[in-house]
C-alpha cells in the first residue's frame, strides 16, 4: 500500500526546522502509524478518542460496517453505545479542562478593513449556552432540524454549536444559494426553525439575506410546509436596543440604516432580543455517538441536492486527528482557512476541527480582491498567520494579478500552506509554493468530499515529500484502491475508478431520508467498496493523482483521457489564467475536446495563439489530447464558491440551450456571452 521508502527524484521537502517538532516528522514514522491504522483501527483510533470526554463508553467494536450491498444494508457505526456531546468537547472541555478560556477562538475580520472582533473561548461558550437557551425556548429539541442561512460572521459559529449542544441537526446553506435552493433544502429536511440575517456586503455587492429568506419561507408555505420561527440576526441594520452583555454583533463599518427588512411578526424574531436576559449556562444534551450532528446537501448528478448526514462521534474524531496533523498543528500556530462555512471545508476546518484541538483561527467574511488584491496578505501579515488554507481557485485567481502584491507584503510568520475543492494544476502549485510560501512552506494538497468529513488523501507536511499536483498518500485509516470498469483492483502503475476499502470514522452515514439513494449512489457500481465517482492515476512511487470526476473522463477514439490532464496542459502556457474542457459528441471520434480558455489581462485571443495552445496540449499529453475546439472565455459559469460548472459548459458546446437550474450561478450573464461566442462546428 505505502512504499516503504519515499521518492528522492522530482520531489519538494519540507525545512528542517518544521520536521523538528512536527507530529509526524518523518515518512518512515508516516509508514508506521499507518500500518498500525490499518491492522489495527481499533487501537488506533481508540488511543485518540482518550483524548475526549466520554459521557459513557462504547460497548461493541471500535468500527462495524458493511460495505457490500450484495449481504445486505449498507451501514458504517464509530463507538456505537458511547455518548459525549460535541460543543462540549469543543469548548466546555478546552475552557475547563485545557484552561484555555483567555485563548483567541477566532479572530473575526469583516468585509471592510478594520471591521474586526476577538472572541475567546470562553466567550464562545457563553455565546453558544445563551443561543442553545434561546433555541430551547423556542420549542427546538433533541433531533429536529434547524436551518442556519447566514453570513461568515461569528454567529453563525454560534448557531452551529448551540444546535450541536442542545442535540438539534444543523443544516446550513451557502448564504449565496437563492431562495428556491434555500427553501427545497429546508423541504427535504424538514426543518423546523430557520436562522439568518438582515443582509451583508460581499465585496460591493449588497446581500438582502431576509428578502432572500423571506422569498423562500413563502415557497415553502406554498408546498404546504409553514416553517413556524424566524430568528434574525441585525448584521448591517441598527439595533435600536443595546444588545446584551456579551453578545456585541460589532458594528459595520459600512451601515445601512435604509436597509429594508421586511418583518413579519408571527414568524419573525430578532436574535438580539431574544437573548435579554437568558443565561449564559446550559447542560449539554449527552447524544449517542451515532445520532446525527449535522446535514449538508451537496450537488446530485440528477440535479437533486442529496443531503449528506454526519453523525456525532466519529465526525469530531476524524475531524480533530485530521486538522491537528495534515496542518502539522501546534498550540501557538495561528490558522485561517479562506472556505466558507457554508460548504464541508467551512464546517470541517474552520468550526470543528480547529476548536477540538483549542486552536486560533481566522474567520473572514470578505473576498480576496475586495478592496484590493492584496486583502489576503495583508491578514495574514495582520494575524500573523501560520498555517493557511485555500483554493485552487483562489490561487489562480490572485496569479492573473502577479506577484507583487504578495511580494508587497511580509508573510514571514507562514509555515504550512495547504489546497482544497479541486485538484492543483501543477503551474499553481509551483506559484502558491515559491511565491506565497517563498519555497519554505510545505504545501498540503489534500483530497476528500462533502461526503468523505475530512481529508483522505493527503501529504503530511514534514513526512511526505510533495509533488506538484498529487494528493500524495492515504490519511491513517484509509484504504483506498484503483478498479478497472470491471471492478478488478489494479496494482502498481494504474488508472482507474478511485475507491475505499473500508471505513473512517468520518465518512458519512446515509443521504438524509433516502438511505437507497445512499447505497445506489456510493455502493451499487463496485459491491464492497465506497466509490468516490473520481478518477485516479497512481504512479511508480505509489502517489495518487485525482484525474477529475468520472464524468469528467472523456473517451476519445478509444483513448480515456482526463479533462482534468488538459486543462492543466492549457494553464501552463503563459497567457492562459484559466481552463475549462468539455467533452463534444464526434461523428468518428466518439467525443471532441471543446476547451474554454480565461486569458491573463492584456492578453489578445488570435489565430497564433489558438495554435500555440493546441501544440502545448499536444506536445504535453499526445495527438489524440489536441482539442478540437479552444473558445475564447473571458469569464466561465461559476457557483458562489467558485466551482465551474462544467454540465453548463456541456451544454454550450453543443450549443443546447435547456439549461436547467442555474440559480446556483455568480453570474449568469456568463452564459449568454458564451453561447454568443461559440466556436463554429
Amino acid at each position: 500500500m505505502i512504499p516503504d521508502k519515499a521518492p528522492k527524484d522530482d520531489v519538494f521537502h519540507a525545512a528542517e526546522d518544521l520536521k523538528a517538532k512536527a507530529h509526524v516528522p518523518s515518512f518512515e514514522k508516516y509508514k508506521e502509524l499507518y500500518d498500525k491504522s490499518i491492522e489495527n483501527p481499533d487501537e488506533f483510533w481508540g488511543d485518540i478518542s482518550k483524548d475526549f470526554f466520554w459521557k459513557t463508553k462504547h460497548t461493541g467494536p471500535f468500527m462495524d460496517y458493511n460495505f457490500d450491498v450484495t449481504k445486505g444494508k449498507i451501514f458504517i457505526k464509530c463507538m456505537e453505545g458511547a455518548s459525549t456531546n460535541i460543543c462540549y468537547n469543543l469548548l466546555d472541555r478546552n475552557v475547563h479542562h485545557r484552561k484555555l478560556g483567555n485563548k483567541v477562538a477566532f479572530y473575526w475580520e469583516g468585509n471592510e478593513p478594520g471591521d474586526e472582533m476577538t472572541v475567546t473561548y470562553r466567550e464562545l461558550l457563553q455565546r453558544v449556552c445563551r443561543f442553545s437557551n434561546v433555541l430551547k425556548s423556542q420549542g427546538v429539541k433533541k433531533g429536529d432540524r434547524v436551518s442556519i442561512y447566514m453570513p461568515m460572521v461569528v454567529e453563525l459559529v454560534v448557531a452551529m454549536l448551540a444546535c450541536a449542544r442542545i442535540g438539534a441537526v444543523h443544516s446550513i446553506v451557502f448564504a449565496g444559494f437563492s431562495a428556491d435552493a434555500l427553501c427545497e433544502r429546508i423541504l427535504d429536511s424538514q426543518c423546523s426553525l430557520l436562522i439568518t440575517a438582515d443582509g451583508f456586503y460581499r465585496g460591493d455587492k449588497l446581500i438582502n439575506l431576509k428578502l432572500i429568506a423571506d422569498e423562500a419561507l413563502q415557497k415553502c408555505r406554498d408546498k404546504e410546509f409553514p416553517v413556524r420561527r424566524c430568528i434574525v440576526l441585525k448584521h448591517l441594520s441598527k439595533e435600536t436596543e443595546q444588545a446584551p452583555p456579551g453578545c456585541p454583533s460589532p458594528p459595520a463599518k459600512r451601515p445601512c440604516p435604509d436597509l429594508q427588512v421586511p418583518w413579519n411578526p408571527d414568524v419573525d424574531a430578532c436574535w438580539h432580543a431574544l437573548l435579554r436576559g437568558v443565561s449564559d449556562e446550559c447542560e449539554p444534551e449527552w447524544c449517542n455517538s451515532e445520532d446525527a450532528l449535522f446535514v449538508l446537501y451537496t450537488s446530485g448528478s440528477t440535479g437533486k441536492p442529496k443531503g449528506v448526514l454526519h453523525t456525532v462521534g466519529g465526525y469530531m474524531l476524524y475531524t480533530a486527528t485530521t486538522f491537528k496533523l495534515v496542518f502539522d498543528y501546534q498550540p501557538d500556530d495561528v490558522y485561517w482557512c479562506t472556505a466558507d462555512i457554508g460548504w464541508i471545508t467551512g464546517h470541517s476546518y474552520i468550526t470543528y476541527g480547529p476548536l477540538a484541538n483549542g486552536a486560533t483561527s481566522v474567520l473572514f467574511e470578505g473576498l480576496p480582491t475586495y478592496p484590493d488584491v492584496g486583502r489576503m496578505w495583508d491578514i495574514v501579515d495582520k494575524y500573523h498567520v501560520s498555517k493557511f488554507y485555500t483554493a485552487p481557485t483562489a490561487i489562480r485567481l490572485l496569479m492573473k494579478y502577479g506577484s507583487q502584491p504578495v511580494q508587497q507584503r511580509s508573510r514571514a510568520s507562514l509555515k504550512v500552506l495547504g489546497t482544497v475543492g479541486e485538484p492543483i494544476n501543477p503551474e499553481a502549485w509551483q506559484w502558491y509554493y515559491n511565491v506565497v510560501g517563498e519555497k519554505r512552506c510545505p504545501i498540503v494538497d489534500t483530497f476528500w468530499q462533502t461526503e468523505t468529513g475530512g481529508h483522505v488523501l493527503t501529504p503530511l507536511p514534514a513526512a511526505t515529500p510533495m509533488k506538484p499536483g498529487s494528493a500524495t498518500f492515504p490519511f491513517f485509516g484509509v484504504v483506498p484502491a484503483v478498479l478497472n470498469e470491471s471492478g478488478e483492483e489494479l496494482e502498481g502503475p494504474s488508472e482507474g475508478y478511485l475507491v475505499f476499502k473500508q471505513p473512517w470514522p468520518g465518512l458519512m452515514r446515509t443521504v438524509y431520508g433516502n438511505h437507497q439513494r445512499f447505497e445506489s449512489i456510493y455502493f451499487n457500481k463496485f459491491p464492497g467498496y465506497y466509490v468516490t465517482g473520481d478518477g485516479c492515476r497512481r504512479d511508480k512511487d505509489g502517489y495518487y493523482w485525482i484525474t477529475g470526476r468520472i464524468d469528467d473522463m472523456l473517451n476519445v477514439s478509444g483513448h480515456l483521457l482526463s479533462t482534468a490532464e488538459v486543462e492543466s496542459s492549457l494553464v501552463e502556457h503563459e497567457s492562459v489564467a484559466e481552463a475549462a474542457v468539455v467533452g463534444r459528441p464526434h461523428p468518428i471520434k466518439g467525443e471532441s475536446l471543446y476547451c474554454f480558455v480565461t486569458l491573463n489581462q492584456g492578453v489578445t485571443y488570435n489565430a497564433a495563439l489558438e495554435a500555440q495552445l493546441r501544440k502545448q496540449v499536444r506536445d504535453k499529453i499526445g495527438a489524440i489530447a489536441t482539442p478540437d475546439f479552444i473558445q475564447n472565455a473571458p469569464a466561465l459559469p461559476k457557483t458562489r464558491s467558485g466551482k465551474i460548472m462544467r454540465r453548463v459548459l456541456r451544454k454550450i458546446a453543443r450549443n443546447e440551450r435547456d439549461l436547467g437550474d442555474i440559480s446556483t450561478l455568480a453570474d449568469s450573464s456568463v452564459v449568454e456571452q458564451l453561447f454568443e461566442n461559440r466556436c463554429s462546428v
